[in-house]
């Protein structure tokens, strides 16, 4: 069975429809077929025909109307309402089925739109964003989704012999990743009536250099108990993405041993995820169990990067690159305070974990972060924190790394999925 993919095209045909039509025209070539959104607050220019979607639909799935977007004069308001609407848009077409792609090209409003409207994709979804901001910090894009951005060279005006030799490319790009996704939907769909599919439920888990043993020990028994376990490096960017995918319904439970990003968003580290972590698992009813991994360290960059306010801290240089901070006995308690409060308040089953034997592998006896001190601060702010609720609480005098309490933990989930699927 062979069926065309399709990929839905997110612009602003006010000002680039001319390109637009173009790309439609190249994907057509290439065997695709395309649905154009226009995300723009005025009439289409130099696209020839009208959108598949138009820009009254999209203000409308925003709860907006156009014409008060275009008359307010806010471009801010009305790059972020378009966002908002082109999002709604796009879920409808890939709850629908038959989507395998979508392509957007701008400038700075072009990308905010388009990266709003690709969000909340599913991961594996080709998202591709071509852009004149794309060689800078992309983050504000790409958040914690799979987005690929294209650096567009010359501004997105005109296809010219520059912006003709990128812009085929881009559109060669998700032309051929649309088509693979074609193939695999249909496999699965193909899978799913004849029972081949691999369907083992999916589980993520986070993971820092300092508690990889834990974590590689961990998976390896769940594996045996019939999971796939996605794993997470906890740099923020890591801690983002599994939130998401924890809200995403895709996952039969979390193994959260590394919440180290906490501790960069409370010090001002670099790798911070935000206040958020830590918080959809519990909210979406998840089976999760949770643990201190890599609580003692805040992260910074080369040691000249360290800010000033810090000196005279205890510092450990991981490499040239990475400089690592020892969390205080105050930092610590405020951290078990965060984190026994975000559990006590989780709608899933939740296992705390506690390694009395150290957090980390720089927190092990004789290493460079072991603190007693410090450590029981954190475990007798979490334990508070947990008191009363219906966290279930394990605690070892091993250290987060021991092989025998990462299995344990494996199991431990594995209880937690289990039961929730027969109550």
């Amino acid at each position: 069975m062979t069926t065309r993919a399709r990929v839905a095209l997110v612009g602003t045909l006010d000002t680039k429809g001319a390109e637009y039509r173009w790309i439609v025209d190249r994907l057509g070539d290439l065997g695709v077929d395309t649905v154009v959104v226009d995300a723009g607050v005025r009439p289409p220019q130099g696209f020839g025909v009208a959108p598949d979607i138009e820009q009254t639909r999209v203000a409308a799935a925003a709860g907006r109307n156009l014409d008060d977007l275009a008359g307010s004069g806010d471009r801010g308001a009305a790059v972020t309402a378009m966002g908002e609407g082109a999002a709604a848009v796009l879920a409808e077409l890939a709850a629908a089925g038959g989507l395998d792609g979508v392509l957007a090209l701008g400038g700075s409003g072009g990308s905010s739109i388009a990266a709003r409207a690709v969000r909340d994709l599913p991961i594996g979804l080709p998202k591709l964003i071509v852009s004149t901001m794309a060689s800078g910090d992309v983050s504000p894009y790409v958040g914690a989704s799979d987005v690929t951005m294209m650096y567009s060279v010359v501004d997105i005006a005109g296809i010219n012999r520059l912006s003709r030799s990128v812009l085929g490319n881009a559109a060669a790009g998700i032309a051929g990743m649309a088509q693979a996704h074609a193939r695999r939907r249909h496999e699965a769909s193909d899978g799913a009536t004849t029972g081949t599919a691999d369907e083992r439920p999916l589980i993520a888990a986070s993971m820092f250099g300092v508690t990889t043993p834990a974590v590689d020990a961990a998976r390896e028994r769940l594996d045996e108990l019939g999971y796939e376990v996605l794993v997470f490096h906890a740099t923020g960017s890591g801690g983002r993405a599994l939130e998401t995918l924890a809200r995403s319904g895709m996952l039969a439970g979390v193994l959260d041993l590394t919440t180290t990003e906490l501790a960069d968003d409370l010090v001002g580290g670099v790798l911070t995820a935000g206040p958020e972590r830590l918080t959809a698992a519990g909210a979406s009813g998840l089976p999760q169990v949770v643990s201190l991994g890599a609580l003692d360290m805040v992260n910074f960059g080369p040691e000249d990067t360290v800010p000033d306010a810090f000196s005279g801290r205890l510092f450990f240089v991981h490499n040239p690159t990475v400089t690592l901070m020892r969390t205080t006995p105050e930092e610590n308690a405020e951290l078990g305070r965060r984190i026994g409060a975000k559990l006590a308040a989780a709608t899933g089953p939740t296992v705390l974990v506690v390694p009395r034997g150290g957090v980390s592998l720089l927190d092990a006896e004789g290493q460079a972060f072991h603190d007693p001190a410090a450590d029981r601060a954190l475990f007798d702010a979490v334990l508070d924190g947990v008191a009363g609720s219906a966290v279930t609480v394990v605690e070892d005098d091993a250290n987060i790394n021991d092989a025998g309490l990462a299995r344990r933990s494996a199991d431990e989930l594995h209880g937690l999925i289990t039961a929730a699927r027969e109550a």
